[in-house]
Protein backbone atom coordinates (compact mmCIF):
# COMPACT_ATOMS: atom_id res chain seq x y z
CA UNK A 1 0.00 0.00 0.00
CA UNK A 2 1.59 3.56 -0.94
CA UNK A 3 1.34 6.22 1.44
CA UNK A 4 -0.12 8.71 -1.17
CA UNK A 5 -3.23 8.25 -2.21
CA UNK A 6 -3.24 7.61 -5.90
CA UNK A 7 0.64 7.14 -6.15
CA UNK A 8 2.20 4.53 -7.48
CA UNK A 9 5.29 4.51 -5.28
CA UNK A 10 6.14 2.07 -2.28
CA UNK A 11 7.56 4.29 0.86
CA UNK A 12 7.54 1.00 3.53
CA UNK A 13 11.41 0.89 3.16
CA UNK A 14 12.00 4.23 2.72
CA UNK A 15 15.16 5.65 4.31
CA UNK A 16 17.57 8.36 4.30
CA UNK A 17 20.87 5.92 4.58
CA UNK A 18 19.74 4.24 1.84
CA UNK A 19 20.30 6.32 -1.21
CA UNK A 20 19.31 4.30 -4.50
CA UNK A 21 15.58 4.72 -2.43
CA UNK A 22 15.90 7.92 -2.22
CA UNK A 23 17.33 8.01 -6.07
CA UNK A 24 14.06 6.37 -6.54
CA UNK A 25 11.16 7.93 -5.09
CA UNK A 26 12.12 11.44 -4.86
CA UNK A 27 11.74 13.26 -8.06
CA UNK A 28 12.00 16.42 -7.24
CA UNK A 29 15.71 16.86 -5.66
CA UNK A 30 17.45 19.59 -6.04
CA UNK A 31 20.38 19.25 -8.42
CA UNK A 32 22.43 21.62 -6.05
CA UNK A 33 24.57 19.53 -3.27
CA UNK A 34 22.07 19.56 -0.49
CA UNK A 35 23.21 18.01 3.34
CA UNK A 36 20.62 14.39 3.52
CA UNK A 37 19.65 12.72 6.32
CA UNK A 38 20.62 15.70 8.81
CA UNK A 39 17.33 15.30 11.16
CA UNK A 40 15.79 12.43 9.39
CA UNK A 41 17.32 8.94 10.08
CA UNK A 42 14.37 6.50 9.22
CA UNK A 43 11.44 6.55 8.63
CA UNK A 44 9.39 3.43 8.39
CA UNK A 45 5.64 3.06 6.62
CA UNK A 46 3.73 0.80 9.01
CA UNK A 47 1.42 -1.14 6.29
CA UNK A 48 -0.98 -3.38 8.22
CA UNK A 49 -2.09 -3.04 11.70
CA UNK A 50 -0.60 -6.13 12.76
CA UNK A 51 2.84 -4.81 12.12
CA UNK A 52 2.14 -2.96 15.13
CA UNK A 53 2.64 -5.49 17.79
CA UNK A 54 6.34 -5.50 16.16
CA UNK A 55 6.91 -1.86 16.90
CA UNK A 56 9.38 -1.27 20.43
CA UNK A 57 7.60 1.75 21.31
CA UNK A 58 10.63 2.99 23.70
CA UNK A 59 12.36 3.66 20.41
CA UNK A 60 10.00 4.28 18.25
CA UNK A 61 6.92 6.76 17.70
CA UNK A 62 4.12 5.54 15.83
CA UNK A 63 3.07 9.00 13.77
CA UNK A 64 -0.52 8.54 12.03
CA UNK A 65 -1.21 11.27 8.98
CA UNK A 66 -4.28 11.21 7.28
CA UNK A 67 -4.57 7.71 7.69
CA UNK A 68 -0.81 6.61 7.19
CA UNK A 69 1.31 5.48 9.97
CA UNK A 70 4.89 6.03 10.36
CA UNK A 71 7.35 4.44 12.72
CA UNK A 72 9.82 7.60 13.86
CA UNK A 73 12.84 7.01 15.89
CA UNK A 74 12.76 9.17 19.25
CA UNK A 75 16.35 10.44 18.70
CA UNK A 76 14.94 11.64 15.31
CA UNK A 77 12.48 13.45 16.98
CA UNK A 78 14.37 15.15 19.15
CA UNK A 79 16.71 16.67 16.39
CA UNK A 80 13.51 16.83 14.06
CA UNK A 81 12.88 20.51 12.54
CA UNK A 82 9.41 19.95 12.41
CA UNK A 83 8.44 20.97 16.21
CA UNK A 84 5.17 20.20 16.04
CA UNK A 85 7.04 16.47 15.68
CA UNK A 86 9.56 17.30 18.26
CA UNK A 87 7.34 18.87 21.00
CA UNK A 88 6.17 15.01 21.13
CA UNK A 89 9.27 13.99 23.27
CA UNK A 90 8.62 16.59 25.63
CA UNK A 91 4.96 15.60 26.44
CA UNK A 92 4.83 13.87 29.73
CA UNK A 93 0.66 13.86 30.55
CA UNK A 94 -1.87 13.21 27.76
CA UNK A 95 -2.94 16.71 27.56
CA UNK A 96 0.50 17.94 26.97
CA UNK A 97 0.01 15.15 24.22
CA UNK A 98 -3.92 16.47 23.32
CA UNK A 99 -1.98 20.08 22.63
CA UNK A 100 0.36 18.61 20.49
CA UNK A 101 -1.77 16.12 18.05
CA UNK A 102 -5.12 16.14 16.92
CA UNK A 103 -5.65 12.32 18.91
CA UNK A 104 -4.01 9.94 21.05
CA UNK A 105 -4.33 6.02 21.45
CA UNK A 106 -3.20 4.67 24.93
CA UNK A 107 -3.41 0.96 23.84
CA UNK A 108 -1.14 1.34 20.60
CA UNK A 109 0.73 4.31 21.45
CA UNK A 110 -0.30 6.19 18.26
CA UNK A 111 -0.20 9.97 18.03
CA UNK A 112 -2.77 10.89 15.23
CA UNK A 113 -2.40 13.65 13.15
CA UNK A 114 -5.90 14.95 10.65
CA UNK A 115 -3.84 16.14 8.18
CA UNK A 116 -2.98 15.99 4.50
CA UNK A 117 -0.94 12.86 3.64
CA UNK A 118 0.21 15.20 0.56
CA UNK A 119 1.33 17.48 1.89
CA UNK A 120 3.21 15.27 4.51
CA UNK A 121 5.11 14.09 0.94
CA UNK A 122 6.50 17.96 0.91
CA UNK A 123 8.01 17.28 4.41
CA UNK A 124 9.31 13.93 3.54
CA UNK A 125 11.01 15.60 0.58
CA UNK A 126 12.04 18.00 2.39
CA UNK A 127 13.38 15.37 5.41
CA UNK A 128 15.53 13.82 2.42
CA UNK A 129 17.41 16.77 0.40
CA UNK A 130 16.92 19.32 2.88
CA UNK A 131 14.95 21.81 0.54
CA UNK A 132 11.43 22.52 0.48
CA UNK A 133 9.46 21.85 -3.24
CA UNK A 134 5.87 22.78 -4.08
CA UNK A 135 4.13 19.81 -5.85
CA UNK A 136 1.87 20.36 -8.90
CA UNK A 137 -1.29 18.71 -7.84
CA UNK A 138 -1.54 21.15 -4.44
CA UNK A 139 -2.78 23.92 -4.20
CA UNK A 140 0.04 26.46 -2.79
CA UNK A 141 -2.27 28.07 0.05
CA UNK A 142 -2.95 24.56 1.58
CA UNK A 143 0.57 23.33 1.50
CA UNK A 144 1.32 27.13 3.30
CA UNK A 145 -1.15 25.92 5.86
CA UNK A 146 0.37 22.30 6.61
CA UNK A 147 3.92 24.18 6.74
CA UNK A 148 2.88 26.49 9.00
CA UNK A 149 1.12 23.76 11.10
CA UNK A 150 4.40 21.62 11.10
CA UNK A 151 6.36 24.15 11.95
CA UNK A 152 8.61 24.03 8.58
CA UNK A 153 10.39 27.24 8.39
CA UNK A 154 9.69 29.07 4.69
CA UNK A 155 13.71 30.07 4.61
CA UNK A 156 14.40 26.30 3.47
CA UNK A 157 12.02 26.43 0.59
CA UNK A 158 13.57 26.79 -2.70
CA UNK A 159 13.90 30.72 -4.32
CA UNK A 160 11.52 29.46 -7.33
CA UNK A 161 9.16 27.73 -5.16
CA UNK A 162 9.39 30.63 -2.50
CA UNK A 163 8.49 33.19 -5.35
CA UNK A 164 5.44 31.36 -6.17
CA UNK A 165 3.97 30.93 -2.89
CA UNK A 166 4.57 34.16 -2.27
CA UNK A 167 2.73 35.75 -5.27
CA UNK A 168 0.20 33.79 -4.83
CA UNK A 169 -0.46 34.53 -1.37
CA UNK A 170 0.14 38.15 -2.35
CA UNK A 171 -2.87 37.49 -4.75
CA UNK A 172 -5.26 35.64 -2.08
CA UNK A 173 -4.21 38.73 0.35
CA UNK A 174 -5.25 41.66 -2.40
CA UNK A 175 -8.47 40.03 -3.25
CA UNK A 176 -9.20 39.58 0.66
CA UNK A 177 -8.88 43.35 1.17
CA UNK A 178 -11.17 44.03 -1.65
CA UNK A 179 -14.01 41.82 -0.68
CA UNK A 180 -13.26 43.85 3.26
CA UNK A 181 -13.66 46.85 1.63
CA UNK A 182 -17.27 45.41 -0.07
CA UNK A 183 -18.09 44.38 2.94
CA UNK A 184 -17.62 47.50 5.08
CA UNK A 185 -19.31 49.50 2.01
CA UNK A 186 -22.20 47.09 2.16
CA UNK A 187 -22.32 47.56 6.02
CA UNK A 188 -22.33 51.45 5.91
CA UNK A 189 -24.59 51.46 3.56
CA UNK A 190 -27.17 48.87 5.46
CA UNK A 191 -26.45 51.09 8.93
CA UNK A 192 -29.17 53.29 9.52
CA UNK A 193 -27.28 57.08 9.77
CA UNK A 194 -28.08 60.34 9.37
CA UNK A 195 -26.65 61.54 6.32
CA UNK A 196 -26.92 64.90 3.89
CA UNK A 197 -28.04 65.03 1.15
CA UNK A 198 -24.71 65.91 -0.32
CA UNK A 199 -22.91 62.66 1.36
CA UNK A 200 -26.42 60.49 0.05
CA UNK A 201 -25.91 62.17 -3.85
CA UNK A 202 -21.94 61.35 -3.47
CA UNK A 203 -22.67 57.68 -2.19
CA UNK A 204 -25.14 57.18 -5.14
CA UNK A 205 -22.64 58.95 -7.53
CA UNK A 206 -19.83 56.45 -6.66
CA UNK A 207 -21.55 53.37 -6.77
CA UNK A 208 -22.70 54.44 -10.40
CA UNK A 209 -19.54 55.31 -11.72
CA UNK A 210 -17.11 52.89 -9.80
CA UNK A 211 -19.35 49.70 -9.26
CA UNK A 212 -21.41 48.89 -12.26
CA UNK A 213 -23.26 45.65 -9.98
CA UNK A 214 -24.51 48.21 -7.45
CA UNK A 215 -27.47 48.12 -9.22
CA UNK A 216 -29.52 49.73 -13.02
CA UNK A 217 -27.69 52.70 -13.13
CA UNK A 218 -24.25 51.75 -12.94
CA UNK A 219 -25.08 48.85 -15.43
CA UNK A 220 -26.54 51.73 -17.65
CA UNK A 221 -23.70 53.93 -17.27
CA UNK A 222 -20.93 50.92 -17.66
CA UNK A 223 -22.60 49.51 -21.23
CA UNK A 224 -22.78 53.30 -22.27
CA UNK A 225 -19.07 53.47 -21.59
CA UNK A 226 -18.21 50.80 -23.47
CA UNK A 227 -20.53 51.89 -26.51
CA UNK A 228 -18.99 55.64 -26.99
CA UNK A 229 -15.12 53.75 -26.47
CA UNK A 230 -16.77 51.14 -29.43
CA UNK A 231 -17.75 54.31 -31.60
CA UNK A 232 -14.55 56.52 -31.21
CA UNK A 233 -12.45 53.64 -31.82
CA UNK A 234 -15.06 53.14 -35.37
CA UNK A 235 -14.62 56.45 -36.14
CA UNK A 236 -11.15 56.68 -36.22
CA UNK A 237 -10.45 54.57 -38.44
CA UNK A 238 -13.22 55.69 -40.59
CA UNK A 239 -11.69 59.29 -40.53
CA UNK A 240 -8.34 57.60 -42.39
CA UNK A 241 -10.57 56.91 -45.02
CA UNK A 242 -9.05 58.34 -48.46
CA UNK A 243 -11.67 60.00 -49.91
CA UNK A 244 -11.86 62.00 -46.14
CA UNK A 245 -8.00 62.55 -46.62
CA UNK A 246 -8.77 64.12 -49.53
CA UNK A 247 -11.47 66.42 -48.23
CA UNK A 248 -9.50 67.90 -45.60
CA UNK A 249 -6.46 68.07 -47.58
CA UNK A 250 -8.46 70.70 -49.25
CA UNK A 251 -10.22 72.09 -46.53
CA UNK A 252 -13.18 70.87 -48.00
CA UNK A 253 -16.26 69.36 -45.15
CA UNK A 254 -19.17 67.50 -46.88
CA UNK A 255 -21.79 65.69 -44.97
CA UNK A 256 -19.84 62.75 -44.17
CA UNK A 257 -17.25 64.79 -42.47
CA UNK A 258 -19.60 67.35 -40.95
CA UNK A 259 -21.41 63.86 -39.29
CA UNK A 260 -17.85 62.12 -37.94
CA UNK A 261 -17.71 65.37 -36.57
CA UNK A 262 -20.52 65.53 -34.65
CA UNK A 263 -19.86 61.43 -33.64
CA UNK A 264 -16.81 62.75 -32.16
CA UNK A 265 -18.29 65.71 -30.46
CA UNK A 266 -20.66 62.98 -28.84
CA UNK A 267 -18.14 60.89 -27.64
CA UNK A 268 -15.34 63.37 -26.53
CA UNK A 269 -18.69 64.93 -24.80
CA UNK A 270 -19.25 62.09 -22.88
CA UNK A 271 -15.33 61.30 -21.93
CA UNK A 272 -15.18 64.33 -20.25
CA UNK A 273 -18.44 64.38 -18.21
CA UNK A 274 -17.96 60.98 -17.22
CA UNK A 275 -14.02 62.37 -16.34
CA UNK A 276 -15.68 64.72 -14.05
CA UNK A 277 -18.28 62.72 -12.64
CA UNK A 278 -15.47 60.79 -11.33
CA UNK A 279 -13.22 63.45 -9.82
CA UNK A 280 -16.30 65.08 -7.85
CA UNK A 281 -16.60 61.30 -6.22
CA UNK A 282 -13.72 60.96 -5.50
CA UNK A 283 -12.28 60.62 -1.98
CA UNK A 284 -9.00 61.54 -2.72
CA UNK A 285 -8.83 64.40 -5.45
CA UNK A 286 -4.54 63.84 -5.59
CA UNK A 287 -5.19 60.05 -5.76
CA UNK A 288 -7.50 60.36 -8.96
CA UNK A 289 -5.18 62.54 -10.98
CA UNK A 290 -2.35 60.17 -10.04
CA UNK A 291 -4.51 56.85 -11.35
CA UNK A 292 -2.92 55.28 -14.60
CA UNK A 293 -6.13 54.89 -16.20
CA UNK A 294 -7.19 58.73 -15.52
CA UNK A 295 -3.98 60.07 -16.88
CA UNK A 296 -5.02 58.00 -19.89
CA UNK A 297 -8.41 59.21 -19.91
CA UNK A 298 -7.28 62.84 -19.30
CA UNK A 299 -4.71 62.28 -22.92
CA UNK A 300 -7.17 60.79 -24.95
CA UNK A 301 -9.63 64.03 -24.13
CA UNK A 302 -7.71 66.77 -24.13
CA UNK A 303 -6.65 66.79 -27.56
CA UNK A 304 -9.93 67.31 -28.67
CA UNK A 305 -10.79 70.77 -26.66
CA UNK A 306 -6.60 71.65 -27.73
CA UNK A 307 -7.40 71.30 -31.22
CA UNK A 308 -10.45 73.95 -31.20
CA UNK A 309 -7.94 76.68 -29.47
CA UNK A 310 -5.56 76.22 -32.49
CA UNK A 311 -8.21 76.06 -34.92
CA UNK A 312 -9.92 78.82 -33.79
CA UNK A 313 -7.08 81.15 -33.23
CA UNK A 314 -5.32 80.18 -36.76
CA UNK A 315 -7.91 79.54 -39.17
CA UNK A 316 -4.96 78.87 -41.27
CA UNK A 317 -5.73 74.99 -40.10
CA UNK A 318 -8.95 74.90 -41.97
CA UNK A 319 -7.34 75.33 -45.02
CA UNK A 320 -4.27 73.46 -45.33
CA UNK A 321 -3.27 69.97 -44.47
CA UNK A 322 -0.35 70.96 -41.85
CA UNK A 323 2.65 68.62 -41.23
CA UNK A 324 3.86 68.76 -44.85
CA UNK A 325 6.03 71.73 -44.68
CA UNK A 326 8.43 73.57 -42.33
CA UNK A 327 6.74 76.98 -41.07
CA UNK A 328 5.30 77.35 -37.59
CA UNK A 329 2.13 76.47 -38.57
CA UNK A 330 2.97 73.05 -39.95
CA UNK A 331 5.04 71.96 -37.08
CA UNK A 332 2.11 72.79 -34.77
CA UNK A 333 -0.40 71.39 -36.95
CA UNK A 334 1.94 68.00 -37.19
CA UNK A 335 1.61 68.05 -33.48
CA UNK A 336 -1.81 68.32 -33.40
CA UNK A 337 -2.62 65.37 -35.33
CA UNK A 338 -0.39 63.60 -33.72
CA UNK A 339 -2.86 64.66 -30.34
CA UNK A 340 -5.59 63.07 -32.20
CA UNK A 341 -4.29 59.81 -32.51
CA UNK A 342 -4.01 60.03 -28.85
CA UNK A 343 -7.44 59.13 -29.11
CA UNK A 344 -6.63 55.39 -29.72
CA UNK A 345 -6.21 55.39 -26.08
CA UNK A 346 -9.89 55.45 -25.14
CA UNK A 347 -9.47 51.60 -25.63
CA UNK A 348 -7.69 51.86 -22.67
CA UNK A 349 -10.96 52.85 -20.52
CA UNK A 350 -12.63 49.54 -21.46
CA UNK A 351 -10.36 47.95 -18.72
CA UNK A 352 -12.38 49.94 -16.19
CA UNK A 353 -14.91 47.33 -17.08
CA UNK A 354 -13.05 44.25 -18.28
CA UNK A 355 -11.79 41.48 -15.10
CA UNK A 356 -10.08 39.93 -17.88
CA UNK A 357 -8.02 43.08 -18.90
CA UNK A 358 -7.19 44.25 -15.22
CA UNK A 359 -5.96 40.45 -14.95
CA UNK A 360 -3.37 40.98 -18.26
CA UNK A 361 -2.41 44.30 -17.02
CA UNK A 362 -1.24 42.47 -13.61
CA UNK A 363 0.21 39.82 -15.47
CA UNK A 364 2.27 42.40 -17.70
CA UNK A 365 3.29 43.89 -14.60
CA UNK A 366 4.51 41.05 -12.69
CA UNK A 367 6.34 39.92 -15.62
CA UNK A 368 8.57 42.73 -16.48
CA UNK A 369 11.42 40.52 -15.52
CA UNK A 370 10.61 38.29 -18.06
CA UNK A 371 9.93 41.22 -21.20
CA UNK A 372 13.37 42.91 -19.85
CA UNK A 373 15.08 39.15 -21.14
CA UNK A 374 13.04 38.97 -24.31
CA UNK A 375 13.70 42.54 -25.09
CA UNK A 376 17.51 41.71 -24.35
CA UNK A 377 16.91 38.53 -26.87
CA UNK A 378 15.67 40.65 -29.56
CA UNK A 379 18.27 43.40 -29.38
CA UNK A 380 20.88 40.72 -29.91
CA UNK A 381 19.66 39.07 -32.55
CA UNK A 382 19.09 42.34 -34.06
CA UNK A 383 22.17 43.60 -33.70
CA UNK A 384 23.31 39.86 -34.72
CA UNK A 385 21.44 39.68 -37.90
CA UNK A 386 21.42 43.59 -39.69
CA UNK A 387 25.15 43.90 -40.25
CA UNK A 388 24.79 39.93 -41.91
CA UNK A 389 22.01 41.59 -44.37
CA UNK A 390 23.89 44.68 -44.88
CA UNK A 391 26.88 42.84 -46.33
CA UNK A 392 24.91 40.26 -48.33
CA UNK A 393 22.65 42.66 -49.89
CA UNK A 394 25.23 45.92 -50.33
CA UNK A 395 28.55 44.49 -50.60
CA UNK A 396 27.81 41.20 -52.65
CA UNK A 397 24.92 42.15 -54.35
CA UNK A 398 25.69 45.56 -54.88
CA UNK A 399 21.59 46.56 -54.44
CA UNK A 400 20.24 49.73 -52.29
CA UNK A 401 17.48 47.82 -50.22
CA UNK A 402 19.51 47.84 -47.28
CA UNK A 403 21.72 50.97 -47.83
CA UNK A 404 22.95 50.76 -44.05
CA UNK A 405 23.13 48.82 -40.53
CA UNK A 406 20.34 50.70 -38.94
CA UNK A 407 18.20 50.91 -42.38
CA UNK A 408 18.49 46.80 -41.85
CA UNK A 409 16.99 47.12 -38.33
CA UNK A 410 13.41 47.19 -39.10
CA UNK A 411 14.21 43.84 -41.74
CA UNK A 412 16.09 42.00 -38.97
CA UNK A 413 12.98 42.76 -36.16
CA UNK A 414 10.20 41.62 -38.54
Amino acid sequence: MPIISNANHDFSNLSVSDDSSLDRIFTEIPETETVKGVYYQRAKFIRRPEDLLSVDHALLAVINVGGNRYAFPWSTLQQFPLTRLGRLCGCRSLEDIASVCDDYDEARKEFFFDRSPSAFRVILNFLAAGKLRLLREMCILSLHDELSYWGVEMAYMERCCKRKMYTRIEEVHEKERREEERRQRSAMQRVPVEETRYRKLMNWLRDMVENPQSGLPGKIFACLSVIMVVVTVISLCISTMPDLREEEDRGECSSKCYHMFIIETVCVAWFSLEFLLRFIQARSKLDFLRGPLNIIDAMAILPYYVSFVVTDEDPAFEHERPGGGKGYLDKLGLVLRILRALRILYVMRLARHSLGLQTLGLTVRRSTREFGLLLLFLCVAVTLFSPLVHLAESELTGTHDFSSIPASYWWAII
